[in-house]
């Protein structure tokens, strides 16, 4: 999901041997779990910014699971509870449902069924709280600071780069495909450096036309050819103290690249139609797609200037080949885009989630972020048609048939939110065998409607 933190997890039981046993369960499925014997021990930790669900047992010596419940509603009512019933408090259990547990357990349950539910409750939580705090930067008109979502082991490679290279003046260049998300790592690079509070000049070398591309970089003097009225600072003096990203850099004409070189060497430019030197303190990004190597080989690019900016390479794979990474992705960009249109962020369906992973996205995160801003505006996509990996081509039939399956009962628990009797009707199958199916996939579901 969106937020990828273990989340706190606060297990309330009076059964000392019953809460140890939950308590080790979630810690060793990764949660930051802590067993409390009574309610009253576990309700000053939680309020509106309480990061963690809560679950607790209905039958407790004085306050009860509802007292709890009550009580967290009135505090932190988006904090999720998730209540442990004995067989004769499923009534009850249910009742709490309506009054806003996010759900409940019965008594003797598997503890295989207890991390699935604190899991999606948790998941659920976070996702609110993300976007909260997307509201709270926009109402306070900050920018937002770039973020590097993913948990592909890529992804965790180029944010372990960015923390070692970003507090750094090394020139650096990001590989990857048009749309990958080249400019949010520059930018990443440049808000954790102390160049910071300096600007960021963004540079797409090949949207610039040569015979205008000197004069936009290096600027000039009034009167420095025709139609030169007044003195133009160009980017690289403008990036001075800061950062200069150059996109497209493969892209940057030759005539161009020698002159570049000189800056970065000596530190100094020159405005067109001028002698005086200026003074060019800047830490230069650059982004590029394929390999440089071969630019260099076939003479469209010099071998020094890109051993200048080649310090570090950052690789950034495409989508396709980080599918881990699409889902994560995709739900940040929905808040995102529920922020700019003040709409609600839709929630994603299991059948939702496979087809995003499965598809390929040629175009990459820019193609993603489109996607998500269409479902935000309720516009009809088209994932349903997207190209498949053909990785699910590869498992048996029967697996592929579980997973179909498992995300169409997803689908309809979804659609009656969570009430086993209304997705029964919908799916045309009898409770009980569904109830088994919901247990068998380890489905949440929300109790009687």
């Amino acid at each position: 999901m969106v937020n990828t933190a273990p989340g706190r997890v606060l297990y309330v039981e009076d059964d000392e041997l019953v809460r140890r046993a939950g308590v080790q369960s979630l810690q060793l499925a990764g949660f930051d779990a802590a067993g409390f014997a009574n309610a009253e021990g576990a309700l000053p930790l939680i309020d509106a910014d309480f990061a963690g669900v809560v679950v607790s047992d209905i039958r407790l010596p004085g306050m009860s699971g509802l007292d709890l419940l009550a009580q967290c509603h009135e505090r932190a009512p988006e904090v999720p509870i998730i209540l442990v019933t004995g067989h004769g408090d499923i009534s009850m259990a249910v009742q709490a449902m309506r009054d806003g547990a996010y759900d409940f357990i019965e008594k003797p349950f598997a503890s295989e069924r207890l991390i699935e539910t604190v899991r999606r409750a948790l998941e659920r939580r976070l996702l609110v709280l993300e976007n909260l705090a997307l509201r709270r930067e926009l109402a306070g008109h900050h920018a937002l600071a770039p973020r590097i979502i993913g948990k592909s082991p890529a992804i965790e490679q180029v944010r372990k780069l960015i923390a070692n290279v970003a507090p750094t003046d090394a020139s650096v260049i990001i590989n990857g495909d048009t749309g990958a998300g080249k400019e949010l790592i520059a930018r990443s690079l440049h808000e954790l450096s102390p160049r910071h509070d300096k600007p960021f000049v963004a540079v797409n070398c090949g949207a610039l036309p040569e015979p205008m591309f000197e004069s936009e970089m290096f600027g000039y003097e009034a009167g420095a050819f025709t139609g030169a009225a007044k003195r133009r600072i160009g980017k690289l003096e403008h990036a001075s103290g800061g950062t200069l990203f150059l996109d497209e850099i493969e892209s940057m004409p030759l005539s161009l690249q020698v002159k570049l070189l000189r800056v970065l060497q000596d530190g100094v430019l020159e405005r067109l139609g001028s002698n005086q030197p200026v003074r060019a303190d800047l830490r230069v990004v650059a982004a590029a797609k394929g390999d440089m190597s071969e630019h260099v080989a076939a003479g469209t690019f010099r071998r020094d200037l890109l051993y200048r900016l080649n310090v570090v390479t950052i690789a950034l794979p495409p989508l396709a080949e980080r599918r881990e990474d699409i889902v994560p992705l995709f739900e940040h960009f929905l808040l995102d885009a529920a922020v700019r249109y003040q709409r609600p962020a839709p929630l994603l369906t299991e059948r939702d989630r496979m087809r995003l992973a499965q598809r390929d996205w040629p175009g990459n995160v820019r193609e993603l972020r489109n996607a998500a801003d269409r479902r935000v505006l309720g516009i009809p996509d088209d994932l349903s048609a997207g190209t498949a990996t053909g990785e699910d081509d590869a498992l048996p039939l029967k697996e592929r048939v579980e997973q179909y399956e498992r995300a169409l009962i997803a689908d309809a628990l979804q659609q009656s939110n969570g009430a086993v009797a209304q997705a029964a009707e919908r799916l045309q199958m009898a409770k009980a065998t569904l109830y088994e199916k919901i247990r068998r996939y380890g489905l949440v579901a929300r109790g009687e409607a």
